[in-house]
Order: C-alpha cells, then sequence, then structure tokens
C-alpha cells in the first residue's frame, strides 16, 4: 500500500537531475517514511483496531480529532486515488496512443475503479492474492534494466528521445517522491484481519522502508551510468528509456508492470480506505448503511461504492496537481497520528505496546518533527498550484474547514453522542 514500484517515480529525475534525485530518494525515507514507520509500529502494536489511525486520534484526542482524522483521510483519497488510473493511462498511452485522443483514457482511467471496487467487494483474499503477483509481475522489468545498464555505459548520451511536456522543478521533484514513499498507515486500518499485529506491523513496516528504497534508487542509479539527459524523463517515460536500454520486450514488459502497478496500488488502496467509513458507521459517527457488509465475503460494499464514485469524480486532474494537493491533505492528517502519538504517552503511560518508539518520550515527540517540516514545502507549492480557478492551497484550506462544519452537522443531528472507544475489536470486516 505504499510504493507499487519505481512507476511514477520519473519527474523526480526531471525536476532535480540524476545526483539530487538519489539524494532525495536516499533522504526522504530517513525523514518521511521512517519517523511514519515507527509511529505507525508503536500505534498499531498497541491497539489494532478496525479503523487504525482514525480509531488511535480518537482513542487520544475525543471524538472532535478522531472526526477531523477520518475526515482528512478520505477527502486525500479523494485524489491521492485518482492518481493510480491517470497513472495506468499514462502508461497505457506509451504503448496504444490511440487511447489519448478525445475521453478514451478517462473512460479506461473509470474502468480501473470500477474493476477495483468490484474485486474488493469480491474480499480481501482476492485483493492479497491479487497485489502479491502484480508486485512479483512489476519488479521483474527494473531488475532487468539494473542489469542491463552497465553494459551501456555512456551509451545514451546522444540518445534521440521523445520531447517532454514535464514543467516539474526540484521542489515539485521533492513532493512527487513524498508521495511515492507515503501511505504506511494504511494498512493500520485492516488491523484486526492481520495475523498477530503485534508482531507484524513493526517488522513489516521497517523492512519494507528498506526495500522500497532500493527500488526506487537502484533503477535511476543504473540509468545514470548509460549517460540518458535528465530532460529526457516524465511520467510515464520508463517505457521509452527501457525501450531504448532493452529492446521493445523490455519496453512492452515496462507498460505491462506499470499497467499492472496502478491497477495493484489502487486495489490494495480500496481496501484500506473503505474500513474508515466502516469504522465510523460501527462508533455511529456516519449513517450506520455505511457499515453494511456484503454477506458472503463481509467486504463493506456500501463504503466502497460511496468512494468510489468520489474518486471517479476527481479522474482528469492531472498526475502533478493531484499529488499536490493529496500531499497537503495527507500531510495534515499525518500531523494528528503524531500528536495522538505524544498525546497517548502522557493519558495512558501504562498501555500495553509491545513495540516503543525507542528514546521515551523525548523520541516520541521529535520523530515527528521532520515529517513535519516536509509538510512545508507542499504547503509552499500548493500556493503555486491551481484547482478550479483557486490555489491548491486555498482550496486545499476549504476541504479541510469543511470537516469542521460536517461534525458540528452531524453531532447536531445525534445530540446523544456516538458510542464510547472501547478496547472492544470490533467486529472485522473481510
Amino acid at each position: 500500500m505504499v510504493s507499487g514500484g519505481t512507476y511514477g517515480t520519473e519527474d523526480i529525475v526531471h525536476g532535480a537531475g540524476y545526483g539530487r534525485a538519489i539524494l532525495i530518494l536516499l533522504l526522504t525515507p530517513l525523514l518521511w517514511s521512517l519517523p511514519t514507520a515507527f509511529m505507525i509500529g508503536e500505534l498499531s502494536s498497541a491497539l489494532p483496531y478496525e479503523g487504525g489511525y482514525y480509531a488511535w486520534v480518537r482513542r487520544a484526542m475525543g471524538n472532535f480529532w478522531g472526526f477531523q482524522e477520518a475526515w482528512l483521510s478520505l477527502v486525500a483519497s479523494i485524489f491521492d486515488m485518482a492518481i493510480y488510473p491517470t497513472l495506468f493511462v499514462a502508461y497505457l498511452t506509451r504503448m496504444f496512443p490511440w487511447f489519448q485522443e478525445g475521453n478514451r483514457g478517462w473512460w479506461v482511467a473509470l474502468f480501473v475503479v470500477i474493476a477495483c471496487a468490484l474485486l474488493n467487494i469480491a474480499g480481501v483474499k482476492v485483493v492479497s492474492l491479487t497485489s502479491l503477483w502484480l508486485f512479483l509481475a512489476l519488479s521483474a522489468p527494473f531488475v532487468a534494466i539494473v542489469v542491463l545498464a552497465p553494459f551501456k555505459v555512456h551509451a545514451l548520451v546522444n540518445a534521440v528521445t521523445k520531447p517532454t511536456t514535464s514543467t516539474v522543478d526540484i521542489l515539485g521533484g521533492l513532493l512527487i517522491c513524498m508521495w511515492n514513499y507515503m501511505g504506511w498507515d494504511n494498512a493500520s486500518t485492516i488491523a484486526t484481519e492481520v495475523e498477530k499485529p503485534q508482531r507484524t506491523y513493526p517488522r513489516a513496516m521497517l523492512v519494507a522502508v528498506c526495500i522500497v528504497a532500493a527500488s526506487y534508487v537502484l533503477p535511476f542509479a543504473a540509468m545514470w551510468m548509460t549517460g540518458l539527459k535528465p530532460t529526457a524523463w516524465e511520467t510515464g517515460s520508463w517505457a521509452d528509456i527501457a525501450g531504448l536500454l532493452g529492446g521493445p520486450l523490455l519496453r512492452i514488459g515496462v507498460v505491462l508492470g506499470g499497467l499492472m502497478s496502478a491497477f495493484g496500488m489502487f486495489n490494495a488502496l480500496v481496501m484500506s480506505y473503505s474500513r474508515l467509513p466502516l469504522a465510523m458507521a460501527q462508533d455511529g459517527m456516519l449513517p450506520a448503511v455505511f457499515g453494511k457488509l456484503q454477506k458472503k465475503s463481509r467486504a463493506p460494499w456500501v463504503a466502497i461504492i460511496a468512494l468510489a464514485i468520489g474518486w471517479a469524480m476527481c479522474l482528469g486532474l492531472g498526475f502533478a496537481r493531484l499529488v499536490t494537493i493529496d500531499i497537503l491533505l495527507y500531510g495534515f492528517s499525518l500531523g494528528l497520528e503524531f500528536v495522538a502519538l505524544v498525546v497517548l504517552r502522557f493519558r495512558e503511560p501504562e498501555l500495553a505496546r509491545p513495540f516503543r518508539v525507542p528514546g521515551g518520550l523525548f523520541g516520541a515527540i521529535a520523530i515527528g518533527i521532520p515529517p513535519m517540516l516536509l509538510l512545508g514545502f507542499s504547503v509552499f507549492r500548493s500556493e503555486h498550484e491551481q484547482i478550479w480557478n483557486m490555489s491548491s492551497f486555498a482550496f486545499g484550506m476549504m476541504l479541510i474547514a469543511a470537516g469542521f462544519v460536517v461534525y458540528f452537522i452531524n453531532h447536531a443531528l445525534k445530540p446523544s453522542g456516538w458510542a464510547v472507544p472501547s478496547e472492544r475489536k470490533p467486529e472485522p470486516a473481510a
């Protein structure tokens, strides 16, 4: 749920050049991913509840902030999830330019949304099995690139490539890098469906950080040896570049991998995001209809359909714009999770924590600082990105403020209050 392989990273090199791109790819997991993985490791091991980060924030700071955490995550998901069908179309058009004409690309992206929604309604086993095989398949072309590149040192210095349209600079490259390294908390929402989450989550998080970083850095380091110009890179260009390096078969392999990457990531994230409305409905924060489960698979089918409609509405905004607003909203929700980590250390010092962030209370506070500093870059960039004739920052602030309004309307309609958070695990969905 964090990485779909190296796909979608091309603009980092375009904006920063090879050396700085690799430096960004190495530093970002240390400042952004590793602190998040430590935070998730402690909270998920102590509170392995359905709803994950929403349940943590609600327990630490009450109903209001719990609702805001879920609201921010769901709204961010609207933009985040639209990125994957966008990438799917970007790689598809590298092989079949026919899909660039008219609204054909949009219809393909909509097909991805519908197909993954149906797969998730079929149940978690289908999602997990397809995601595993997709991951193995999409990694193979980049292994070939890493192996072939040393045999073509400086061979692509004068290579003629397709003119790019990317306008991404180094700051934009950093935000795309942050997007490629985010999502560690998504797996927490299905904690009740994971065997031995207290032991599984911390180990999986730490190992995954290292694997993901290597999967990003090694292919770029290999291509740097070939002498290919950084200006040749843009979203989807891995396909053409693989063709220059290894011929048409490798190009086809990368295209197929890109399609499977986008489809597999979207497929897995539908499972994660759909558990938020489910958990909120079980707590009484949303209408009970969102808690309805499909009889056979036990999947929250109403939540999946409702979210799929929202995701489809944002198709067509463009990769860079979607990343900017996604990082802005996700960053605020991530900030609440780091606050919840510290608040729970104060309020519940005796809470069983099979895994703890090292360094005591100081460590729990300190690990949240680097990610929040990086979030500042997103705020700066969002002031210069336009969505529907306003800056992305203004648009994001409107969405955040809407969460406050929705909460108070919801509370007014249910003055008796909501279910009190408890240590009982909700009925698991499949």
